[in-house]
């Protein structure tokens, strides 16, 4: 087929879930301008081939369309990526404190060494984290912040130091410095339920100069790319001031280095302030400004500070503000005015409950159809609420922090109120709009596929069953809500989020499938190929050599993402114990057939206490079917 009709791509030889509905599964496709052009048959596609047009064989694997994050810190997340060691993933606490030993040699003063969430102590087999003694053990010199949720951080005495908190330092409103019995601090900060002061030290570290964070955005870009993520929508964050802390963004946009397609909400930044940050920026930016790469997406999470409550399960329950609902009008009125959509961050049933009548005051006086207006969360939201949502047409847009926060959450509220957290299935049910993400990078991973398992397993990242399996969902609605149902959160449905003729060519190719792995290989799924706009973004394994936009090394050379890559160190050649047998296990094995509990991560069972409880899968003691044979 020669001309300009020609595709520029085509792949061929795969198994496409398309989540089309219409044409479910397909073996081929075509693509142009960025765009499929046509999604079918293999037989009727390699006909099209013109003397421009590249074709990839996919060698018969699964293809799903290009995963999509309702809510990452993506922004905020990329300007210090290159600084943070990522404890997400990791299996073992002494291996995470073997890499915090690793890079504490590299990082030359003044420099900290950051572990800035991602993870939970649950995900340990020692479930524990690590005391400060251990920290100041491994590092005496180095100052060493960790973030642990949002719930506390551990400094050492090196990183007491550099903050300067001593025994004159006051008490931070909402927070504690925990103190010794002579007054000073012990180097641990909780949040009560605020997390401001774990906010407000952190940001005492050093930063990166400019250049650097444009290389460490764009090695977080690349990380998500590993993981198939294709594009996201930004919630804002604390300490994240527009317009001067989205210049990086903007410049990667305008060279067109973005392999994230990202809508961004704005955050208001100053408290009693927010309806000016509002008014000035409805006067200065207009909603959906951008393209189909870098779009504004409206307001949010943060409205006002009066309605923010904290997901802290260890925490009581916080009660908003009296004067939550009058500043809250002031600011939504504005939003509704500029026809401006919103997210609202809302943990507890209690402040949705409040801000439904805020958001049906205003809908009495100007009605809210059309825009696209969600809260984010969730996790003890009520039927009552869910309908008084969908009556509104607004959406809820879900993420896992439970995955993280689960056992806090049954310690305080016990298992039985922590069987709908949040009631996912239930708000699919009753026809809201519904989809996921991860709240990354402080509170959860930003890892997708710990996400996905955890709506289809019901399992937190410790292994505990929070949700019985009438309120986890099967594959394809996993699939559909990091897909086609996050579309509507950034106004963009029938633009992307299916593998469909005329959609924008985002796809990712999984390195196991997704549809016939075991449940318990899902969050270790990563990409061997992830395109956006038809262009290959990350591309391993078979697919290597098609690879094209790698970034340059990160910056600085001492970076933890050098050595380590990111989420589970898999970038560490060298490798912690545990996570290196889990690796070299996983490469070795020469089994005909996966086991149905483990697949062929054989390590995995070696690392797990003995499955004597499920007689059914108990095969001796490696608890490895694969071993029977």
């Amino acid at each position: 087929m020669a001309g300009t009709a020609a595709p520029d791509l085509i792949l061929h030889n795969g198994r496409f879930t398309t989540l089309d509905r219409a044409n479910p599964t397909a073996s081929a496709v075509t693509i142009k301008d960025g765009r499929f052009l046509r999604v079918g048959r293999s037989e009727d596609v390699l006909p099209l081939v013109g003397s421009g047009t590249r074709v990839v064989d996919l060698q018969g694997k699964r293809v799903l369309p290009g995963l999509i994050d309702n809510h990452l810190h993506i922004i905020r997340g990329g300007l210090n990526f290159n600084l943070e060691l990522r404890w997400d993933g990791v299996r073992s606490l002494a291996d995470a404190m073997a890499m915090l030993k690793r890079q504490v040699a590299i990082t030359p003063a003044p420099q900290w060494v950051r572990v800035v969430g991602g993870f939970t102590e649950h995900q340990f087999v020692e479930k524990r984290l690590p005391t400060i003694e251990e920290l100041n053990g491994v590092a005496p010199d180095t100052p060493v912040f960790l973030l642990h949720l949002y719930d506390r951080a551990l400094l050492n005495g090196a990183a007491l130091r550099a903050v300067g908190y001593t025994k004159d330092t006051p008490a931070p409103p909402g927070g504690e410095i925990v103190r010794d019995a002579a007054g000073n601090p012990t180097g641990l900060l909780l949040a009560k339920p605020n997390a401001s002061i774990l906010y407000a030290t952190l940001a005492k570290g050093p930063k990166l100069p400019f250049e650097y964070q444009l290389n460490s955005t764009r090695h977080f870009m690349r990380e998500l790319n590993r993981l198939g993520v294709t594009g996201a929508i930004d919630a804002g964050g604390g300490f994240q001031n527009f317009p001067e802390d989205y210049q990086v963004i903007q410049q990667l946009a305008d060279a067109g280095q973005l392999t994230i397609r990202l809508a961004y909400n704005l955050f208001t930044q100053k408290p009693k302030q927010e309806k000016q940050d509002f008014l000035n920026w409805t006067a200065t930016s207009k909603y959906k400004q951008g393209d189909d790469y870098f779009r504004h997406n409206g307001a949010g999470e943060m409205l006002v500070f009066s309605a923010a409550d904290f997901e802290d399960f260890r925490q009581p329950r916080p009660d908003m503000a009296p004067e939550m609902e009058g500043e809250l009008e002031e600011v939504v009125r504005v939003l509704v005015q500029n026809k401006w959509p919103w997210r609202l961050h809302a943990t507890y049933d209690e402040t949705i409950d409040r801000a439904l009548d805020v958001f049906e005051k205003v809908n009495r006086d100007t009605p809210l159809a059309g825009l696209n207006w969600f809260f984010d969360h969730c996790e003890t939201i009520s039927e009552k609420s869910i309908d008084r949502i969908a009556a509104l047409g607004g959406g809820i847009a879900v993420q896992h922090r439970m995955a993280y926060q689960g056992e806090y959450f049954v310690e305080r509220y016990g298992a039985g109120a922590a069987e709908a957290t949040p009631p996912v299935k239930r708000m699919l049910e009753k026809g809201v709009k519904v989809s996921a993400g991860t709240d990354a990078t402080r509170v959860a991973s930003y890892n997708p596929w710990v996400s996905l398992s955890w709506l289809v397993t019901g399992k937190t990242v410790g292994g505990m069953q929070l949700y019985p399996q009438r309120n986890c969902l099967d594959r394809e609605g996993a699939l559909r809500m990091w897909t086609e149902n996050v579309t509507w959160f950034s106004n963009e449905v029938g633009r992307k989020g299916r593998i469909e003729a005329g959609m924008l060519a985002d796809l990712m190719v999984p390195d196991r499938d997704f549809f016939a792995c075991p449940e318990s290989e899902i969050a270790d799924t990563t990409a061997l190929l992830t395109m956006v706009g038809g262009k290959v973004v990350y591309a391993a394994g078979p697919f290597q050599s098609h690879d094209e936009g790698a970034p340059p090394p990160a910056m600085p050379d001492w970076s933890p993402v050098r050595r380590f890559g990111g989420y589970g160190g898999w970038g560490d050649a060298e490798g912690a114990p545990l996570q290196k047998a889990m690796r070299q296990a996983a490469m070795s094995c020469a089994c005909a057939n996966d086991c149905n509990v483990h697949g062929h991560q054989h390590a995995t069972a070696w690392s797990s206490k003995l499955p004597i409880a499920d007689l059914k899968s108990f095969w001796g003691a490696l608890g490895c079917a694969c071993w029977a044979v």
